[in-house]
């Protein structure tokens, strides 16, 4: 029922989309130029997430709302589609793929299907363990620059790295080593890339969307799955699992996007006011993860349902070698462009640990 429900509401707003369009929202076709006349204000953008209210996206899009609306004194009105209203991850890029909507979040989970060089983000042990440094890594520019050619080549403009936490493991034992996933029918997000780790230790990846999760935990169709921890606890996964296993194996990173003739179609000064806000709002998506995920992993706890287990270095370092194989992987899919990319991930993060550790801490203790 629930699927259905999803596919009919993603179809009746469609229609409505279609349907609705006048002549003072901008076209998907981008006709609008920066030199044309600015349409009749004010203008309504649609913002498309995915995933559901109270989480790091929406307060991410609640803030650029609120952000955009004031730069523009009311011109621009953002329009924020939580995650079932429109339909699946895969199904909200093609919708900015087609211009239907104007912003949205796609995490590479089901992109780097499409732009495999997106992949490099699921690869597990890649990044710091230091938060600060991953931050720094996803917001440089450098980093941002290399993957506007793979972004473009699907008509989609890149507009942000956003994180959103270390990506945890529910299943009903805890997972310590490679070994504990064998066999293991474990949900991965729906790209190739992201499966091959998981398929890498041993498990059966199962590529579901992320509506159908809690029912096919539930039904024991799969038996266990990974998403940050915010994500476990609002999605009420928690519910049907009974360990948590903490090995901090990648951050959940989404990208912001919108269509590229679209965006380029923007007259200059709504460009402008696009780019401002999102500099305004640049931190909030860090601190919402980290706020977010603390409490909502205390609220499992204090539910008592709930095992937590937490990986010591050495097993964190067991599981690091034996992904090491999807690395080539990954190349192998990229070329040479994925290989530059991937090796200048490495680069930063060690340049800014290296940097973080030469600094003596702020209160000079």
């Amino acid at each position: 029922m629930r699927t259905t429900s999803l596919r009919l509401s993603f179809l009746a707003i469609l229609f409505a989309f279609m349907a609705g369009c006048s002549d003072s929202e901008p076209t998907p076709s981008g006709s609008v130029s920066p030199e044309a006349e600015p349409p009749d204000y004010p203008v309504t953008w649609r913002f498309a997430l995915e995933e559901i209210e109270g989480s790091v996206q929406h307060a991410y899009a609640q803030a650029l709302k609120e952000s955009i609306e004031e730069l523009s004194d009311g011109n621009i009105v953002l329009d924020i589609f939580p995650y079932g209203s429109l339909g699946t991850s895969a199904q909200l890029t093609e919708l900015t793929k087609n211009g239907s909507v104007n912003l949205a979040f796609a995490s590479p989970g089901h992109l780097a299907d499409q732009i495999p060089e997106v992949g490099v983000f699921t690869l597990h042990y890649l990044l710091s363990d230091d938060g600060e440094v991953n931050r720094q890594v996803l917001a440089s520019t450098e980093l941002l620059a290399l993957f506007e050619t793979p972004y473009a080549s699907r008509n989609l403009k890149l507009l942000a790295f956003v994180p959103e936490g270390w990506m945890a493991w529910t299943a009903n034992k805890p997972l310590r080593t490679p070994a504990d996933f064998e066999g293991l029918r474990f949900r991965t997000m729906t790209s190739d890339m992201a499966a091959a780790t998981f398929r890498a230790y041993g498990a059966e990846p199962s590529q579901t969307p992320y509506s159908q999760v809690y029912s096919d935990l539930q039904l024991h169709k799969i038996d266990g799955q990974t998403n940050p921890v915010f994500a476990i606890e609002e999605m009420n996964f928690y519910e049907v699992q009974t360990t948590l296993t903490m090995a901090r194996p990648a951050q959940f990173v989404s990208s912001l996007v919108t269509n590229g003739d679209w965006f380029r179609g923007l007259p200059a000064r709504e460009q402008e006011w696009l780019e401002s806000a999102l500099t305004d709002v640049a931190e909030v998506a860090w601190q919402a993860q980290d706020e977010l995920n603390r409490a909502r992993l205390e609220s499992m706890l204090e539910a008592g349902e709930l095992k937590v287990v937490r990986l010591t270095d050495e097993e964190r370092a067991v599981f690091a070698e034996a992904s090491q194989p999807v690395y080539q992987a990954y190349i192998d899919a990229t070329g040479e462009r994925g290989s530059e990319i991937l090796k200048r991930v490495r680069q930063l993060v060690e340049t800014l640990e290296s940097e973080r550790q030469a600094s003596p801490p702020e209160d000079g203790g």
